[in-house]
């Protein structure tokens, strides 16, 4: 008999922002200053999760949406490899995206202005967040869909600049685990989009504290017990 899988889709309700990538992707083709829009979802999630943690990453980012509410569906939900987590890959992947960024940048047609240079900088925000989702669906199909978030550059800053310890933002929210848990059914590491273990926080007054938390509750509303809060 094959093993079961332990990690699984759980659907929840929330919206469905996964249409703004396809748009982005379809729109951004034909008119390619479009692409500038990736700013925001790169400089959001790092400035919010110094208040809030990933929050961006799990209830903003239209690409994570995509994850959680289509292609989850589908994934076979395979533990995420463990060395993509490692400090040393993630900053590779920092240091290796932005240096694609500066290499694109450096060939637009930056002397002739206007439009033509706009078009060429936005086409290379276009074209590296077309080849990391691109990347990102692969990797959703061979693994689980938020392979690609645990080692995401923007998603690694965001964690390393996250709340780590108290006192808190007080805008800052997470989830607690109540001393009541046994850690018996694990359901909400099951359920958790990046695989996380909020049942080791148990009984600890602060919370669930791991910077990769995205702050979409879904082990809140899987616990059978109704123990975990936030």
């Amino acid at each position: 008999m094959p093993q079961k899988r332990f990690h699984k889709h759980f659907d929840t309700r929330g919206p469905q922002l996964y249409w703004i990538i396809f748009a982005y992707i379809i729109i951004g083709w034909f008119y390619p200053v479009i692409g500038l829009l990736a700013l925001i979802c790169m400089i959001g999630p790092v400035l919010t999760s110094i208040w809030r943690g990933r929050f961006w990453c799990g209830n903003v980012c239209p690409r994570g949406n995509m994850y959680d509410r289509l292609l989850s569906k589908y994934s076979p939900h395979r533990p995420i490899p463990k060395f993509v987590r490692t400090f040393g890959f993630r900053l590779f992947m920092v240091f290796f995206i932005f240096t694609m960024f500066g290499i694109q940048l450096s060939q637009a047609r930056w002397s002739e202005g206007g439009m033509a240079m706009w078009n060429d900088i936005g086409r290379v925000f276009w074209t590296i967040i077309v080849m990391t989702t691109i990347v990102g669906v692969i990797l959703s199909f061979i693994y689980a869909p938020r392979t690609w978030c645990s080692f995401c550059p923007m998603g690694s800053i965001s964690s390393w600049v996250a709340p780590k310890k108290a006192p808190l933002p007080k805008v800052f929210t997470n989830v607690h685990v109540s001393g009541e848990c046994e850690m018996k059914c694990k359901q909400c590491a099951r359920v958790c989009p990046m695989q996380l273990t909020p049942f080791e926080s148990r009984g600890e007054e602060i919370g669930y504290l791991h910077p990769d938390c995205l702050k979409c509750n879904k082990c809140v509303k899987a616990c059978p017990l109704r123990i975990i809060k936030n």
